[in-house]
């Protein structure tokens, strides 16, 4: 069965870990309601976060919601300075493998909060 990505960001109120798991729970959600998914068919996930972010590993959401069985990993984007449209203070990303017959371009992709400006920045590299 073909594998598929699933790109997701969204933006915490802060950094505790309260705020993290909040809005990292909100935006799996979404994917998960979006996608139609199959929590046993996620193969792998993985989760950044912006530097500005270190009070709870993403991944813990994921827990939370019965991602039990799936291997998670957690990691830092790159620091990159704004006034590039893709530098979000307090972002959280997510990459999901998720194995479908369903092509790519099936694959619907979340942005959430003040990550809709990387959506928006990826939207005008389409046209």
């Amino acid at each position: 069965m073909p594998v598929r990505g699933i790109r997701g960001a969204t933006t915490a109120t802060g950094n505790d870990a309260g705020a993290i798991v909040e809005a990292t729970e909100e935006l799996l959600r979404e994917l998960v309601l979006l996608n139609h998914l199959d929590v046993e068919e996620i193969p792998f996930a993985y989760f950044t976060t912006t530097p500005d972010l270190d009070a709870e590993f993403p991944a813990l959401a994921a827990r939370a919601l019965g991602w039990v069985d799936a291997p998670l990993l957690c990691g830092h984007d790159m620091a990159v300075p704004q006034p590039n449209p893709r530098a979000v203070s307090r972002c959280i990303r997510v990459l999901i493998l998720y194995n479908t017959p369903r092509p790519q371009t099936a694959m619907r992709f979340v942005y959430l909060r003040g990550a809709e400006a990387i959506r928006a920045d990826l939207e005008s590299s389409r046209t």
